[in-house]
């Protein structure tokens, strides 16, 4: 029953009467929009006032008008795959809902309320109203979009249509469908209406932040997604978001600094007409020069992950287990404040199951028709069905492929069915990846124009296993996915570290069972991010080529000097890697490309000289000290720096490769201090590579000067037999089990040993032969650095390696902890 005031039923509630336990009263989001309010608007959370008209309100209306017997007979026996008929009967619903009218009483209360906004923002005070299911915003299930909001009205009167119309809402084609689709029962599910003060966001920007990384479940970050005008565009896909990474557990240690970003293309805004409601909404195309900005501050985005870790952290508290939330946010743009209008529990990652981990590995090649962000982290194949509308899906097949510029949430019946989806627009925070999300299925979304590269009827293979960036390949493309139980896996007392040099491949690689990353390479991040040559980013004058040179001004733009390009974006690569696996090792192995590989870059051929042999020449440590190099050194030294300092992540350890002589390392040691990087200052330690005979055969002298050390068996293997290993006619001659090769790396483990030096290898040789493990765990090596594809297979070997050191037999558990996924 209401509740009564002077004998009459009560209907209104204000947001700051409700709670996370009235969500049968008030539907999932308005009692989370009261909890908010109760609990942290005090602390500072800026929540729009407003209140709710209670699923009371609902249940009374639909009874005064008598329409119940109605509206059973139109959905008790509602047929989803007779699409005609099932448009028909929920429309029916909908104007049955819509004709019952509200109650005088509730009109009145009403009116009341919103006259108590207009006298505390002013006259016509302009509100959002926004429905709010009692069975909404549930762990298992979110119904994100089945129903209808109403934004900018203005008025009494146009306030209680807007209400009539959002209780109509509870019958959407989406929604019963999606009913359906989940097992509640549609008369059991009720409709509150929130009202709360508009937020101009048409005015300035909109969009939606997880308190976890959305395609991983890592719940270390926090993930922002933003553009300008209303969220609906950030909500539907409509257009590609900037996007942000703050990481929690630095953030809360006092460090302020975005973790990464991405600008996204933002092309149009979506505006509202003067006095109108949603239906007046329309989309203008973004000024260029927006674009080309984000649509936030740094400070700001720092403002929305505090928001989200306090929300969290509430809501983790109150449930008493983890509770990653799913938040929408909204920057008003008269008084310029963000304010959070929406928090629900993430429905993906929060169903995951901890222990099972599934992989995927493209295991063939073949043209890639178009890219985007990925979406989910599994691949699939299918026929390609191309909708423009919702009339290119009347017999959409089962398994098909659907290629759109958008998706909408009247397409779910549809998507459901689909093997993966592929958009020209939207973000990972978008209607399509959600959907994709909830349902399993791949989705690589922001393609830019995969309606018209991707032929209809053409099969394609959807792969979102390569990192953030999605790939569709032309035709059936070959693939492994692999189930692999955690659960009862331990870890070796040698440590199992990863290879990595893509950020992108971070947070997923992360979940591998691991000791951290034994070598994480600048190169890639350089040659794939920055693209740019150190050098011609300190001196872009020097640069001869035009082409290049206005490449790199493109690159650089918005930047106050070319060079802070360069140290942002490896700063943010590095960082990135580093987050994915604090507080564990992280070791950065500073730049170590070859003169020829240097000259590829974007200004590179005017720094670099031609060598005959670029293998044995100016690389590694020899660069870094010299004139020739030096300034591009003291930019890796800042954007490392930065990762330690501004970004908090001690996590990381530095790397010196190829240094030939003791004297060398002296040297590079002092060009670091200079730069700001001193060993032993902050917990910083610095490894060095073991690649070349002399670092074995000088392993006291060197151990004097680092703290580690770490084998590269490729260049060593090279360096020992005098083979190059690209030279293909003596590459037979190519063997890291070499007797040789195998006395350097025991003399290796024990000259680190002998100086209490941790030792390591990062090279090819244990991920390719079991017998080098075995070798090297007998020998008593800290820990080995593998590629992720090995890592698992590895760990098991090591298990048993040890236990048969230690006089155990063999267990056989590499059997059974991998299995092709179902």
């Amino acid at each position: 029953m209401p509740s009564t005031q002077e004998g009459r039923p009560v209907y209104i509630k204000w947001f700051s009467e409700l709670g996370m336990d009235d969500v049968g009263l008030v539907g999932g989001k308005n009692a989370s929009l009261g909890e908010m309010t109760r609990e942290l608007a005090p602390l500072g959370l800026r929540i729009p006032k407003g209140f709710a008209i209670t699923a009371e309100a609902y249940r009374a209306m639909l009874e005064r008008a008598g329409i119940a017997d109605e509206l059973h007979e139109l959905l008790d026996d509602i047929d989803k795959n007779d699409a005609a008929d099932f448009s028909r009967r929920a429309g029916r619903a909908r104007d049955l809902v819509y004709g019952a009218g509200l109650m005088p009483e509730l009109a009145d209360e009403v009116r009341d309320a919103y006259r108590a906004l207009c006298d505390e923002y002013g006259p016509e005070t302009a509100v959002a109203v926004r429905s709010s299911a009692t069975a909404e915003d549930l762990p298992t299930a979110s119904f994100a979009g089945q129903h209808d909001t109403f934004l900018n009205v203005h008025g009494a009167e146009m306030l209680l249509d807007a209400c009539r119309r959002c209780f109509a809402s509870i019958f959407t084609d989406r929604a019963v469908s999606y009913r359906i689709d989940k097992g509640f029962d549609h008369f059991q599910v009720a409709l509150s209406v929130g009202i709360m003060k508009m937020v101009r966001a048409d005015m300035a920007a909109s969009g939606v932040s997880f308190s976890i990384d959305t395609e991983t479940g890592h719940p270390d970050v926090v993930f922002i997604t933003g553009a300008y005008g209303l969220g609906e565009n950030v909500v539907q896909g409509t257009v590609d978001p900037d996007e942000f990474y703050v990481h929690k557990p630095t953030f809360k240690a006092g460090y302020r600094a975005v973790l990464r970003r991405g600008l996204g293309d933002k092309q149009v805004k979506m505006v509202l007409a003067s006095g109108r409601t949603r239906e007046a909404a329309r989309n203008v195309p973004t000024p260029k020069a927006d674009r080309e900005r984000y649509c936030i501050t740094d400070a700001e985005a720092l403002d929305l992950a505090d928001a989200a870790i306090r929300i969290e952290d509430h809501y983790t508290k109150r449930a008493g287990h983890p509770m990653p939330m799913d938040i929408e946010w909204a920057k008003d743009g008269v008084d310029g404040h963000l304010y959070i209008v929406q928090a629900r529990p993430e429905t993906v990652a929060s169903q995951r199951r901890p222990n099972m981990l599934t992989t995927y590995t493209v295991t063939a090649t073949a043209p890639v028709l178009v890219t985007g962000r990925a979406v989910g982290g599994k691949i699939a194949s299918g026929p390609v069905r191309v909708a423009h509308d919702m009339h290119d899906l009347t017999d959409f097949k089962p398994g098909q492929v659907l290629v759109a510029d958008t998706t909408t949430p009247d397409w779910e019946p549809v998507m459901k069915r689909a093997a993966a989806i592929v958009t020209n627009r939207g973000g990972r925070t978008c209607h399509a990846a959600i959907v994709a999300r909830e349902l399993g299925i791949p989705a690589v979304v922001g393609t830019g124009d995969a309606t018209g590269h991707i032929r209809p009827q053409q099969t394609v293979t959807v792969s979102c296993a390569e990192g953030d960036t999605g790939k569709v390949y032309d035709g059936k493309v070959a693939f492994e996915s692999k189930e692999v139980d955690l659960s009862g896996l331990s870890q070796p007392k040698t440590k199992i570290m990863l290879n990595l040099g893509n950020p992108d491949m971070a947070f997923s690689t992360s979940l591998l069972p691991n000791d951290g990353v034994g070598l994480a390479r600048m190169e890639f991040i350089i040659s794939e991010s920055i693209k740019a040559h150190p050098m011609a980013l300190v001196h872009p004058e020097r640069i001869q080529d035009a082409g290049e040179r206005a490449e790199i001004e493109r690159l650089t733009q918005g930047f106050a000097e070319p060079t802070d390009y360069f140290v942002r974006t490896l700063s943010e690569g590095i960082g990135t890697i580093a987050a994915a696996f604090y507080p564990k090792p992280v070791i950065v192995r500073m730049s170590d490309f070859k003169t020829n590989e240097y000259a590829q870059l974007l200004g590179g051929r005017g720094f670099e000289p031609e060598e005959a042999n670029p293998m044995l020449g100016f690389r590694g440590a020899a660069r870094y000290a010299h004139p020739a190099y030096a300034e591009g050194f003291a930019l890796e030294c800042r954007a490392l720096r930065r990762v330690r300092e501004e970004m908090g992540l001690t996590n990381v350890r530095v790397m010196i490769p190829f240094c030939r002589r003791v004297e060398e390392g002296r040297k590079v040691l002092d060009a670091m201090a200079e730069n700001g990087l001193r060993r032993g200052e902050n917990g910083l330690e610095v490894y060095v590579m073991c690649e070349i005979p002399n670092n074995i055969i000088q392993a006291d002298a060197f151990a004097e000067l680092f703290d580690g050390f770490s084998i590269g068996s490729n260049d060593l293997t090279q360096l020992t037999l005098g083979v190059d290993r690209d030279s293909e006619i003596v590459a037979f001659d190519f063997d890291e089990r070499d007797p040789g090769m195998m006395a350097f790396l025991r003399m290796a483990v024990e000259g680190a040993k002998r100086n209490g030096r941790h030792s390591g290898i990062c090279g090819q040789a244990p991920s390719d032969y079991p017998e080098v493990a075995r070798f090297l765990v007998a020998q008593g090596i800290d820990s080995l650095s593998l590629n992720p594809d090995r890592v698992l297979a590895t760990t098991l070997e090591v298990l048993n390696i040890e236990r048969e050191l230690s006089g155990g037999a063999s267990t056989g558990q590499g059997e059974a902890a991998a299995r092709p996924a179902k």
